[in-house]
Order: C-alpha cells, then sequence, then structure tokens
C-alpha cells in the first residue's frame, strides 16, 4: 500500500508542475496579446492624427480655390501680367492673374502668388487648438492657405476664357500639406434661351 500511495503522491507534483507550466506560457501569451494591443493602438492614434491633418490641409486648400474662383466671377481678372517671384502677400486688392505657369507647385510656400487667411482661421502653428485670443473652438494650422490663378487662354469655342486657379493649405503640421487645382471658364456675352 505505502508503494502505491507514494506512485499518487509523486503523480499529483507531476501534474501540478505541468500545470505551473502551462500556466506561465498562458501568462505569458496573454503578456505578448496586451503589448500588442497597446502598440497598435497608438498606431491607430498616429493613422486618425495624420487622417485628420490631411483632411484639415485640403479643406484650407479648398477655401483658398474656391475664393479664387470667386474673385475671378467677380469679374477682376481682366489683365494678366508676369508674377514670376511676385507674392502679394495677404492683400487681396493686389490679387493679379498671372500670364505664366506655376514653376513649382510641390514646393511650399510658393514665391509667386497671393495668400490668402480667412478671417476666422488661426494659423500660427503648433497644431491643436487656439488660443484664448481665437474663436472658442477654433483650431491652429501650420501657415495660412496660397493661391495662384494663370490664365490658360480661350476656350475652343472661342466664347470664353479659361483659368487655373491652384491652391495650398496646411493641416496642424508644417509636413501636413494639399495642393488643389481646378480649369475656371469665364464666358461672356448674352444667349437667346429661344422663349418660345
Amino acid at each position: 500500500m505505502k508503494a502505491s500511495m507514494r506512485v499518487t503522491k509523486m503523480g499529483s507534483l507531476r501534474a501540478r508542475g505541468y500545470t505551473l507550466i502551462v500556466g506561465l506560457l498562458l501568462l505569458l501569451v496573454l503578456t505578448l496579446f496586451a503589448v500588442s494591443i497597446f502598440r497598435s493602438s497608438g498606431l491607430q492614434e498616429r493613422i486618425a492624427a495624420g487622417t485628420r491633418d490631411k483632411q484639415r490641409a485640403v479643406e484650407a486648400a479648398q477655401s483658398a480655390l474656391q475664393y479664387g474662383e470667386w474673385w475671378i466671377g467677380q469679374g477682376n481678372a481682366s489683365v494678366s501680367v508676369n508674377c514670376a517671384d511676385v507674392n502679394n502677400g495677404n492683400v487681396l486688392t493686389n490679387m493679379r492673374v498671372c500670364s505664366n505657369a506655376l514653376t513649382n507647385p510641390s514646393k511650399l510656400p510658393w514665391s509667386a502668388g497671393t495668400i490668402y487667411q480667412p478671417p476666422s482661421m488661426t494659423a500660427n502653428g503648433g497644431g491643436g487648438m487656439a488660443g484664448a485670443s481665437s474663436p472658442a473652438g477654433d483650431i491652429n494650422y501650420a501657415g495660412v492657405p496660397g493661391l495662384y490663378i494663370s490664365y490658360l487662354g480661350l476656350s475652343p469655342s472661342g466664347l470664353a476664357q479659361l483659368y487655373q486657379v491652384t491652391a495650398y493649405g496646411y493641416g496642424g503640421d508644417a509636413t501636413t500639406a494639399a495642393v488643389v487645382q481646378s480649369t475656371y471658364q469665364m464666358t461672356a456675352g448674352a444667349k437667346d434661351l429661344g422663349l418660345q
């Protein structure tokens, strides 16, 4: 009888040893799983922040683009001049239509064109929310958007003038920028709608 009890005790000690090893392996697997979750959540936050900044840059550029199209539509685009290395600053009354194309639209900010800052925009870098001097809830942009308007010539029908409006904008970080472009057609004259 004593021999069989010893075997049973030895068997239960071995079972406890296996249970301890399996438990430690499970603990190791769960720890690795938790570490990977923490790392992926940080990565997801960076991706979300990058997407937000990209969207902010596109919206700032789109705002400048729409202003340029509105400005042309007001009949301001009569004469085109050579605009090489002439930046009008934020003086919108000095906006002009350029006879030459933009030389390097991917290098920001441009040495030519006009800076356009909407009245409620805070552009002093750093990202995040604006300070106490800004409207509540407004956000900081890394830089002021800009635009460049160039004359392309007459439309194929000869009845309209074509303009190219190119604009850029920044997100909260200077490394996040967007450039957008449109072709704007300005038609002059009247058309008979054929009232019958």
